[in-house]
């Protein structure tokens, strides 16, 4: 089956290769880039803090341009919402890891357990846009944070009959995926050759924006199982959009 794949590079890649080795066809149609902010990351990091929080190995990659700036802070507790983002901060060279179940709720919930009582806040390296869970999570549980942003969704300018050039260059182009979650961006609507076949909707993560209510998304939960896997282990239960009508896709941030 060829799909078609809107994450933001390097991702988009490695949901591409994991697409191929379960036998399909990916196609590449990248909807957003992160702008990096390091030095944001610099001047937070310099300033006291308990111990720092990562919902994304986005974050990570910002980080790495710091360079030898980092080396001081590779020790201090870090804590990541899952096992990617804690793998890429353990390749980055960070020590004392702490691995959440892939929720901002959880993550905050075993911050809350385990971080000792200090003055200085924990400090969280996040992007923009967010989902909130881990910041609701921290204010419900008193727990004192900093959020600082360290990089940026940024939207790609795409011709406007780009989607219908990959569909026509495809053939049989069956099912789409949209961005994993809210931090990459909202719905918007393209248009889809009436004369094509339907095209199904499959969101990897549960917490991304709903689609219009013509459209049925069917999704999967994000959990330490492969997300890409997941979201197309079903693809019969997905609800195909009729022909003539429009598929959801961003090119803005939430």
């Amino acid at each position: 089956m060829r799909l078609l794949v809107t994450r933001p590079q390097p991702a988009a890649e490695a949901t591409a290769r994991r697409l191929e080795v379960m036998g399909h066809q990916p196609l590449l149609l990248p909807l957003a880039r992160a702008e990096h902010l390091p030095e944001a990351a610099r001047k937070a990091l310099e300033l006291p803090h308990a111990a720092v929080a990562l919902t994304s190995a986005e974050a990570v990659r910002a980080l790495a341009e710091l360079g030898a700036d980092l080396e001081p802070y590779k020790a201090e507790p870090c804590f990541c919402v899952g096992e990617a983002t804690a793998r890429a901060a353990r390749d980055l060279g960070f020590t004392s890891l702490h691995t959440g179940e892939g929720t901002g709720r959880s993550l905050a919930e075993m911050i809350a357990a385990t971080l000792t009582a200090s003055r200085a806040p924990l400090l969280y390296l996040a992007g923009s846009p967010r989902s909130d869970g881990l910041e609701a999570t921290l204010r419900q549980l008193r727990i004192e944070h900093v959020t600082v942003e360290c990089y940026r969704m940024q939207p790609i300018a795409h011709p406007p009959n780009i989607l219908a050039r990959l569909i026509s260059a495809a053939g049989r182009t069956r099912c789409c995926s949209i961005p994993t979650t809210p931090r990459d961006a909202s719905p918007r609507c393209l248009s889809k050759p009436a004369s094509r076949p339907p095209l199904s909707l499959r969101a990897i993560s549960a917490s991304a924006p709903p689609l219009p209510e013509r459209c049925r998304m069917a999704h999967r939960s994000r959990s330490q199982q492969d997300p890409t896997k997941k979201a197309f282990s079903a693809f019969s239960n997905a609800i195909s959009i009729k022909n003539g009508t429009k598929g959801a896709f961003p090119h803005r941030p939430a």
